[in-house]
């Protein structure tokens, strides 16, 4: 379905991801968006709705978002392709948990450590500091915890697999940067294809955690170098950087991007972002991305 009626031609348009509404609910988030007076309607095709908009027209999106949809204003142009380095957090972005609150419950102490945890999240207190008197917490806990936690609890994120895929398929260099533990980013970077991975390495005594962490820490700075070093590494400017995260510890590695997407976030980084994912998965992306399609 399409539409020619367009009051003001540019070069943007307001991408809607909406895979969850009805037929009524779309028509009436077409009506609030004055589609078919003032703008038109330049694709529907399911999952997405494509309205022409212009850039300046930061209204539009929460429009969206109010129907409980993930909306994003871009160039009518806009291509994953576009893009040479995805970056994105790994707990509570491209996994579904936090991997240091679970290995708390196996050590008895997931409540201390959760509430030191969204203190950092939110940006109250230092996440150096904060990292320290968490696994200070997990001092003595069998190394086999942490497997048992990545076999039952640990779970990706919706869309993840899709967009790491379309992502490579596509050209992209993928970098997984966390604030969280190197015995987790290697195994989810390998079953996804992450190519490169960076996170903080656990400090072991015998079989079991001793409480602290070898080597530097990786925070906040250390998450953006990463994500600059590859970007210089690989040539790339700004623009050609998209990074994806959820918390306070993400934003400084969001600031080194060209388009910097919040997931299921924080206020704060959420306010920061580029873009938001508030509904959808991480596959959400795609809609406002799209991959080029590939010539026989």
């Amino acid at each position: 379905m399409t539409s020619t009626t367009l009051h003001e031609p540019g070069d943007s348009q307001l991408v809607i991801h909406a895979p969850h509404l009805d037929e009524s609910s779309r028509a009436a988030l077409l009506v609030r968006l004055d589609v078919g007076s003032t703008r038109a309607l330049l694709a529907d095709d399911g999952p997405t709705l494509r309205v022409a908009a212009r850039h300046d027209e930061t209204g539009l999106p929460e429009i969206a978002r109010e129907a409980g949809c993930d909306a994003a204003i871009v160039s009518r142009g806009a291509s994953l392709d576009a893009f040479g380095l995805l970056a994105m957090d790994m707990d509570s972005t491209v996994i579904t948990i936090e991997c240091i609150d679970e290995l708390a419950a196996e050590a008895g102490a997931k409540p201390r450590v959760a509430a030191i945890t969204e203190r950092a999240m939110r940006g109250e207190i230092d996440f150096a500091e904060s990292l320290r008197q968490r696994v200070r917490l997990l001092d003595g806990l069998p190394c086999d915890r942490l497997q048992k936690v990545h076999d039952e609890r640990l779970r990706f994120s919706s869309g993840a697999a899709r967009l790491v895929q379309a992502a490579r398929a596509a050209g992209l260099h993928t970098l997984l940067v966390s604030g969280g533990f190197t015995w987790f980013t290697e195994r989810v970077s390998a079953a996804l294809g992450i190519a490169e991975a960076h996170g903080n390495r656990l400090g072991v005594r015998g079989n079991a955690l001793d409480g602290t962490l070898d080597g530097p820490i990786l925070d906040a700075a250390g998450k953006a170098a990463a994500v600059r070093a590859a970007a210089a590494r690989l040539g790339l400017r700004p623009d050609q950087v998209m990074v994806i995260g959820d918390g306070a510890n993400d934003l400084a590695m969001m600031a080194e991007a060209g388009t910097s997407i919040a997931y299921h976030a924080k206020p704060v980084v959420r306010a920061k972002a580029s873009l938001a994912i508030d509904h959808g998965g991480l596959d959400t992306v795609l809609s406002w991305f799209p991959p080029r399609p590939r010539s026989a």
